[in-house]
């Protein structure tokens, strides 16, 4: 909610929409820079759910649970279906394969007896073995005419089913009956490793059997479902989808009478949950902070030492009172009236403070994880050089810290493109890329042919004579105090010289060509020709620079070696002769033979550029609320790459916009946003960094891959992936991609997004729950400790 992200439905597909809460290397002899991490060494933060025993929870009652807006359709199949598609489906049909807290996909008893492969040769096909209680809530049995109605309709042979992508359907040769009707055959004319990801959700033959019914049949309803819920009533006028118990479902019967899903926006949450509107609510980190605090405040009889007039002094106190009570009538009127206008907003915060304190904060990370995209279809990120100068300026831990430290939870830098921490076949695989160095990004910038003087303007000729002396001494003094300035803030000193270097950092702007101060809000308006952008072009294929071949073939290689081992042993341990020239930094990335621009060890970059234009990049923010921690990181990442050169305009603009007008359309450089995590990275992954191609109109396809960036490589490793049914054999082709993705630096991985969840003190069963999904049937009101009549179900 805090952050800007693509969410990935049910339908095994990744949609171009916003979220708002928001996927080298060096030469050989680096190689040992790599993390080498394996899934073992990480471990999963857990579910925040308040488990209970289905004995411990009472039946009946009504939960009402907020998601962002009306879902546009209950159809997950379609391109505009959202998290809220997402979670009413999940109570209403059938989940052959859901995920567990550890994001692995589980055979779900209620719908499958068993599902497994049972031949490879010459097709690959599963059988699908029902349980035999399993019915629609019409009364007819789920089967095998279920799964061929959907498998056609996703197939993407009959393109009157308007769908968005789903990957593995098309795979599919043929679906028949096996030895009885409990039995579904499924043969795929390809290998497909991710079938376990198909036919979830499975909807009934009358909404998947016909184009019109696909199409608008299941957009404000669905004829049948088969889950613990049935769906009651969809209220457009007030904004909620009722669900009742479902009379028919075989499992476990659901413990509530009703579950009711209201849209409150994210910014109305905290105000909703004061009025009792709402029992479970997704919440951002100042929502969070305040129900925290009214659970420490329970039992203070005095007013809360927080909110507002908290901060009145005892000195201010008595000066009002003075004012308020004083002989000038204009002067005590206003003062009283601001006191009688604090009063009332102090007895309103702490009404609300009391009725937040029946609440209870649940919270985990989410399966979702924010990156740093680099655009890199034209301007100066389109030179993979550039790309990586900025991803080695950046101190990831630094902004980790910032958002995750602050709510308590484990605040470690995400390494992997395609797992997240603790889930199967995770690796950190950074290394490919290396961690933070102010020196590398430096030498990969000059290499690139950015450089201090290329941002100074071309003149009819130089200055001569002593005048150009004093120049070049005070410019020299302007970069020592630079670099000292810079050495403070890494210290967080806060004294005096920090305070001095404040007032020198002007005097370096001046001795520096006058280089604007950044303007938060800024965007330059019809500003595209870029250093490095072909004039009059309207896209084209990302490749390697010319410059940069050598080093490109040696980044892959060394790639390769960290996807398989994710270490480099077998690199040599030391700068050999023909890697290190005089004068040049070691392992800098860049072409054999390149040497760094010599100067004092302490010295300090000034803003670089070329041919007299300075290198300049876009930062595309979201400026809604809930969005605070995305643009502190921003802020964050705009002071580091300002340490090696690199200015950043950053432009702030309305969520709705965000996404679509910007990151999709590719007008940005920088941009902050989110993916969701999956169990199946072959199959939701490779839209993600699939290399783009031209269209016949020259145009970019980019699926989506927003930063633009992708090779063959990596695109025939996802494949090879895909048709891979040893699984051991695809998770190392995953990790051997994802080091490549690394590689190209496109993507930066920053953290994994926290998942904060406000939910009733009195309800269990459910809250922040990370990976897994929730068990519907078990959510409910605890019962009551004591012994006696059980007290009624609220509500």
């Amino acid at each position: 909610m805090s952050h800007v992200g693509v969410p990935r439905g049910a339908a095994r597909k990744r949609r171009s929409l916003a979220l708002l809460t928001t996927g080298v290397l060096t030469l050989p002899v680096l190689a040992g820079c790599s993390s080498g991490k394996e899934e073992a060494t990480t471990s999963i933060v857990p579910q925040d759910v308040a488990p209970a025993a289905r004995t411990q929870v009472a039946d009946g009652g009504t939960v009402n649970w907020a998601i962002d807006a009306m879902p546009a359709t209950l159809n997950a199949f379609q391109a505009d279906a959202d998290s809220a598609t997402g979670r009413i489906t999940g109570a209403l049909l059938p989940t052959l394969f859901p995920l567990d807290a550890k994001g692995r996909p589980q055979l779900n008893p209620d719908y499958l007896e068993s599902a497994k492969v049972v031949e490879n040769e010459p097709r690959q096909v599963v059988l699908y073995r029902l349980n035999q209680q399993a019915v629609w809530s019409d009364g007819r049995e789920i089967g095998a005419p279920d799964f061929v109605a959907q498998w056609r309709a996703l197939s993407g042979k009959d393109s009157a089913f308007w769908t968005a992508r789903n990957a593995g359907y098309e795979r599919i040769e043929k679906i028949e009956r096996g030895a009885d009707d409990l039995e579904v055959k499924v043969t795929f004319a390809k290998p497909y490793a991710d079938w376990r990801s198909l036919f979830s959700p499975l909807y009934p033959k009358q909404v998947t059997g016909s184009p019109d019914a696909f199409n608008d049949g299941a957009r404000s309803t669905i004829k049948a479902t088969a889950g613990p819920f049935r769906l009651r009533d969809v209220d457009k006028e007030s904004g909620s989808v009722t669900l009742a118990r479902n009379p028919r479902w075989w499992g476990s019967p659901a413990k509530l009478d009703s579950l009711v899903f209201k849209a409150v926006k994210p910014q109305d949450r905290a105000e909703a949950l004061t009025e009792g509107k709402i029992d479970v609510a997704d919440i951002d980190p100042a929502a969070a902070h305040r129900i925290t605090q009214a659970a420490r405040d329970a039992g203070n009889s005095g007013p809360p030492a927080h909110g507002p007039g908290s901060g009145t002094t005892p000195a201010a106190a008595l000066r009002s009172w003075a004012l308020a009570h004083g002989s000038d009538e204009d002067a005590a009127a206003e003062a009283q009236s601001a006191r009688d206008e604090q009063a009332r907003a102090a007895k309103a915060y702490a009404t609300e403070q009391n009725d937040l304190r029946g609440y209870v904060v649940r919270k985990s990370l989410e399966p979702a994880y924010t990156q740093l995209a680099l655009n890199g279809e034209t301007g100066p990120l389109a030179d993979d050089r550039v790309r990586r100068a900025v991803a080695r300026a950046l101190d990831r831990q630094q902004l980790v810290d910032t958002v995750l430290k602050p709510l308590g939870l484990p605040a470690t830098p995400l390494g992997s493109h395609l797992a997240l921490a603790g889930q199967p076949g995770y690796k950190d695989s950074s290394g490919a890329l290396g961690g933070q160095d102010t020196k590398e990004a430096q030498a990969l910038l000059a290499d690139a042919g950015w450089t201090q003087e290329g941002a100074l303007k071309k003149t009819d000729g130089a200055k001569a004579g002593s005048e150009g002396e004093k120049q070049t001494d005070k410019k020299a003094e302007s970069d020592k105090k630079a670099e000292e300035k810079k050495a403070a803030e890494d210290k967080k000193a806060a004294d005096e010289k920090a305070a001095e270097e404040e007032k020198n950092e002007s005097k370096k702007d001046d001795a520096a060509g006058g280089e604007p101060a950044k303007d938060d809000g800024l965007y330059i308006v019809g500003d595209d020709n870029k250093p490095g952008e072909a004039e009059g072009a309207v896209t084209r294929v990302i490749a390697p620079a010319p410059a940069a071949a050598v080093q490109s073939v040696a980044l892959l290689r060394q790639a390769g070696r960290l996807g398989e081992t994710g270490t480099s042993e077998g690199a040599p341990a030391r700068v050999t002769a023909q890697d290190r020239q005089p004068g040049g930094a070691a392992g800098a990335y860049a072409p054999v033979g390149t040497a760094a621009p010599a100067q004092a060890p302490d010295a300090a970059r000034g803003p670089l550029g070329k041919n007299g234009k300075p290198l300049s990049l876009r930062f595309v923010l979201p400026s809604g609320p809930g969005s605070e921690s995305l643009r502190s990181v921003g802020d964050k990442i705009a002071a580091m790459l300002d340490t090696i050169g690199i200015r950043t305009e950053i432009t702030k603009v309305s969520d709705e916009s965000y996404f679509r007008d910007h990151v999709a359309s590719g007008d940005y450089d920088l941009a902050l946003y989110s993916w969701p995590a999956t169990a199946y990275p072959a199959t939701d992954d490779r839209p993600i960094f699939a290399k783009p191609v031209p269209a016949t109109d020259g145009s970019l396809l980019v699926e989506q891959n927003y930063t633009r960036v992708g090779s063959d490589h990596i695109d025939q490793l996802f494949d090879q992936a895909a048709g891979e049914l040893d699984e051991g054999a695809a998770t190392k082709l995953m990790k051997q991609a994802d080091a490549r993705i690394w590689a190209a630096a496109g993507s930066i991985p920053l953290y994994q997004r926290p998942q904060l969840v406000a939910t009733d003190k009195k309800l269990v069963n459910v809250g922040a729950f990370g990976f897994g999904v929730p068990h519907y049937q078990d959510i409910g009101f605890k019962k009551p400790q004591a012994a006696g009549a059980p007290a009624a179900p609220r509500k």
